[in-house]
């Protein structure tokens, strides 16, 4: 990893590359493929403490004058980052800055009920980059050109803290993680969230946090990672949420229902997983180009129904896609074989039909596909020879002629009602859609 310290005349604006071969873990989530990725330094170097630090050590790294690293907590391997650390400056006077921190974060200790860890037996006094889960960076002041402290990050991941949030936490404008994976919290996101401007990722992961999707995470300017997974939200997923510019999206097991929003494929995420939730209705099929960053879309365990559109053939750099356990319909689309970096297709334990087609078993990359519990009733010649040859493909379950592990032949006489469901198929052209009527596949028949 290499960080790169970058000057102007008018302030200090310090980033970092970072490069990490083979599988890439950012505070949470990986990627495949090699990437490179910009962050600032503060995300970099707390990112590279926390998954290098080893538990018990302690040592001193010097950056413009002072940071030293400390206690850790928990057990690791939260959603958003592992084991903690604090980062401390040196011990100067405390800064108006630090002073709100201050204000903060014993705000936010008031409204904590239960610590059985004894985390917070370090939150005394003003010396806030010496509270365990608080770690502490340096920066220059545009004002007088010194360095002064501030909070960079707060990882209290696997703390069993029970309690709530508080509107004062929106004080630590400086802050660019907030990782609270595995913990009792409850309640909602305040709406003053909105007002941490410099935050990055936000973890609530694996909590009690309850009500409607929290409106203020939308408003939360710089904000790439949001993972609100395992918790119970409910009620539908914003429009708003797939036009910001969020990397990585984590709604799964909540109670979040309603349609997916028509322009969950415009979002520039690399990750969406919105499984096990009770969303219903038709999958968008008004998907474009601005969708070809998605990596890995997760819509498991949902009741979604209506074809698979033609629309996710666009998504040229997907590598996982799994839509099983829902009630989707009709014959796969032409398009999926257009998905050339595809690695895991899941379909199973739908109303699909029709004979799988060679374009989809031939992907290059496909190592895992399931079809298993559909209505298909025929392989094509190379389905056929991947179905003897690669154990990661799973076609049982369905009405094929001559193979193994089928339904039995009642369940098979009659394919599933498709009621006016018309599944417009347009001519395949990778890439792009050929020219077609601006018509919803999914729309009655005339």
């Amino acid at each position: 990893m290499t960080l790169v310290k970058l000057h102007n005349q008018n302030h200090c604006s310090v980033h970092a590359r970072v490069l990490i071969s083979g599988s890439i873990h950012f505070c949470g989530y990986s990627l495949l493929r090699d990437q490179k990725m910009n962050f600032p330094i503060v995300t970099c170097l707390v990112f590279f403490l926390l998954t290098n630090t080893p538990a018990t050590e302690s040592f001193g790294v010097d950056i413009n004058g002072g940071i030293g690293i400390g206690v850790t907590i928990g057990g690791g391997g939260g959603g958003g980052g592992g084991a903690s650390v604090w980062i401390g400056g040196n011990n100067e006077p405390q800064t108006p800055r630090l002073n709100r921190a201050y204000t903060a974060l014993q705000a936010w200790k008031s409204a904590i009920t239960s610590d059985p860890l004894g985390i917070l037996r370090s939150w005394v006094g003003p010396n806030v980059c010496s509270y365990k889960g608080v770690f502490c960076a340096q920066v220059e002041d545009e004002s007088t050109s010194s360095l002064v402290d501030i909070i960079a990050g707060i990882d209290l991941n696997h703390a069993n803290l029970a309690g709530t949030l508080v509107t004062e936490l929106s004080f630590l404008t400086e802050i660019t993680l907030f990782h609270l994976n595995s913990n009792r919290f409850s309640g909602t996101v305040p709406e003053s969230f909105k007002e941490m401007s410099s935050l990055q990722e936000l973890d609530l992961s694996n909590n009690m946090f309850s009500g409607p999707f929290p409106i203020a995470t939308l408003y939360i300017p710089n904000l790439v990672y949001l993972d609100l997974r395992f918790n119970d939200f409910h009620g539908p997923i914003p429009e708003d949420l797939f036009n910001k510019k969020l990397d990585a999206i984590f709604l799964n097991n909540n109670h979040f229902e309603g349609e997916l929003p028509q322009n969950l494929g415009n979002s520039p995420a690399s990750v969406i997983n919105l499984a096990n939730n009770k969303l219903s209705g038709n999958l968008p099929t008004g998907f474009s180009l601005l969708g070809s960053t998605l990596r890995e879309i997760l819509l498991l365990n949902n009741q979604l129904t209506g074809c698979i559109p033609e629309g996710f053939g666009l998504f040229s750099e997907m590598q996982v896609l799994d839509v099983s356990f829902n009630s989707l319909m009709g014959h796969l689309p032409d398009t999926l074989s257009c998905l050339n970096e595809i690695q895991i297709m899941n379909l199973g334990h739908n109303r699909l039909s029709g004979v799988l087609p060679d374009l989809i078993c031939s992907l290059k990359n496909l190592v895992n596909l399931t079809v298993s519990f559909n209505f298909f009733s025929g392989l094509s010649q190379e389905c056929s020879r991947q179905s003897l040859e690669n154990l990661g493909f799973d076609f049982s379950g369905n009405c094929i002629p001559g193979r193994d592990m089928q339904r039995p032949h009642p369940e098979c006489s009659v394919l599933p009602a498709a009621g006016s469901l018309n599944c417009l198929r347009i001519p395949l052209v990778c890439g792009t859609l050929a020219d077609s009527p601006d018509t919803d596949p999914s729309s009655s028949s005339p």
